[in-house]
């Protein structure tokens, strides 16, 4: 997979690559915390396939979980850092990505002047995502057929545009009979009603594909009531998965490569002012 070339600032290549804080949304459950471990590694390993020999990737969270992103922050800062890229490890657009974090990380710019930081973009939509979701399905012994209709199950958003995002991910999903959106929360229909309405629309085969990043709470739930309402089988959650790896450093080098256009910019500008 291609990335955008990253060079760093001149005169400052031992501080680069700049280091990576994923930050996931956090859960009392430890599977939660596990997967996203394991998916910072993985990230760590195919980097230096990507050309990103030495970048550093750190696990924080929103809540529900330690490190925080703002203790995160703070020890690359004692480490001498002076720059870092934070991704949002969320599959939409919605309040944590553009209100909650970007909130956090002001608060941090403040209390940590010297480090510079860049905030990438979530990491749905992608394409790679669906091929990430097709493998799933067929470990749970669900290949694409055209007999067989899919849930794409979400978590789901108070934020319309982010239900909207999901719904145009179900659409743009090839393969299958039919692949329709679902939410565990906060919008509708449930993945057991998207799972009964397509049975009763003549169906022969549902699955729901979990759209989550790590189990906890509602993967379990869409499991739980998926299957009781019919479906053949549900796929595990996205996890520490290449296609979703792959995409964490596709948005770090989208980020990164601004924080070193922004840092060129600036030293051209004390340069003219001397």
């Amino acid at each position: 997979m291609r990335h955008p070339q990253l060079s760093p600032p001149a005169g400052e290549d031992q501080a680069w690559p700049p280091p990576l804080v994923v930050a996931a949304h956090g859960s009392t459950d430890p599977r939660a915390a596990a997967t996203v471990t394991d998916l910072a590694h993985l990230v760590q390993a195919r980097a230096r396939r990507a050309g990103l020999r030495g970048l550093t990737v750190r696990a924080a969270y929103l809540g529900h979980a330690l490190p925080s992103v703002p203790d995160a922050l703070e020890a690359l800062h004692g480490d001498g850092r002076s720059r870092a890229v934070v991704l949002p490890l969320l599959l939409t657009e919605a309040y944590h990505s553009d209100t909650d974090l970007p909130a956090v990380l002001r608060a941090a710019s403040r209390r940590l002047p010297g480090l510079r930081l860049a905030y990438g973009r979530p990491l749905g939509p992608h394409p790679l995502l669906l091929r990430a979701l097709e493998r799933r399905l067929a470990a749970a012994g669900a290949p694409a057929t055209a007999d067989t209709a899919v849930v794409l199950a979400a978590a789901g958003s108070s934020r319309p545009a982010a239900n909207a995002a999901v719904a145009r991910t179900a659409r743009a999903w090839r393969g299958w009979r039919r692949v329709v959106p679902a939410y565990a929360s906060a919008a509708s229909p449930t993945p057991a009603q998207a799972v009964g309405g397509l049975l009763r629309d003549g169906a022969p085969r549902v699955v729901v594909a979990t759209y989550l990043l790590a189990p906890g709470v509602f993967a379990d739930q869409v499991r739980e009531q998926s299957l009781a309402a019919g479906a053949g089988t549900v796929s595990a959650a996205l996890g520490a998965a290449p296609e979703v790896a792959d995409i964490v450093i596709e948005r770090y080098a989208q980020a990164a490569a601004q924080l070193g256009a922004d840092q060129r910019r600036a030293a051209r500008v004390r340069a003219c002012a001397r």
